[in-house]
């Protein structure tokens, strides 16, 4: 719905840009909008679906899409690189934990896409640090081992869960965090965030909002 709306204004310029063609006014206009319905063309099923939040996940009722019966009943997820990024986040660091856990690991990284202080895509999010061996945001992807599925079924399941929330559907579990660790440790960070959830075997926190002493 998102890509036909915003092809209808472009169309709707185009027809203005030919007028203007008419009287030799404008000549550029037509490239410069012709470079537009390029770019519009080239987003991704994924951004379109962030972008638009016009799907059904984004009018889901918070707690529907955490009943296991709901999420089974969904049909097997398929996406881009911003899918899979998301997936395989959330079968590396999270597929033992519980549903709403699952989600909750999800909304951190959405949630570090729409801030300014991290990477503005779900890949640049997982990948951030990849490289540097325990110097990485996501454990899963600078601890040396292999990044082999070996439990096909839990990475399909987590892959609803991904495709869920990247259409859309409600943040409510984790109040904006964008941190999480495990409770089998005690960083030192975390004595300086606002803890926001405990979820299974995570802790969420946010950033704490700095006062103006002004």
């Amino acid at each position: 719905m998102l890509r036909k709306m915003i092809s209808a204004a472009v169309l709707g310029f185009f027809a203005t840009g030919s007028a203007f063609a008419e009287t030799g006014t404008d000549a550029a206009l037509a490239g410069v909008l012709a470079h537009e319905q390029s770019s519009i063309a080239d987003l991704s099923s994924d951004r379109v679906a962030r972008l638009g939040d016009t799907s059904a996940a984004s009018k889901l009722a918070p707690g529907t899409m955490y009943s296991k019966a709901w999420l089974s009943a969904q049909p097997k997820a398929t996406g881009g690189a911003d899918w899979q990024c998301l997936t395989q986040a959330l079968y590396f660091e999270a597929r033992g934990e519980t549903l709403k856990g699952q989600f909750a690991v999800a909304e951190v990284i959405l949630n570090r896409v729409d801030s300014a202080q991290y990477p503005n895509s779900i890949c640049g999010v997982v990948n951030q640090g990849t490289g540097r061996k325990f110097q990485c945001q996501f454990t899963f992807t600078c601890d040396g081992n292999p990044e082999t599925v070996n439990e096909p079924a839990a990475y399909v399941h987590v892959g609803k869960v991904a495709r869920t929330m990247i259409d859309g559907a409600p943040r409510v579990l984790t109040e904006g965090a964008t941190h999480y660790h495990t409770t089998a440790v005690n960083p030192s960070w975390a004595r300086r965030f606002v803890q926001t959830a405990r979820i299974g075997v995570h802790k969420f926190y946010r950033v704490p909002v700095r006062v103006s002493s002004n």
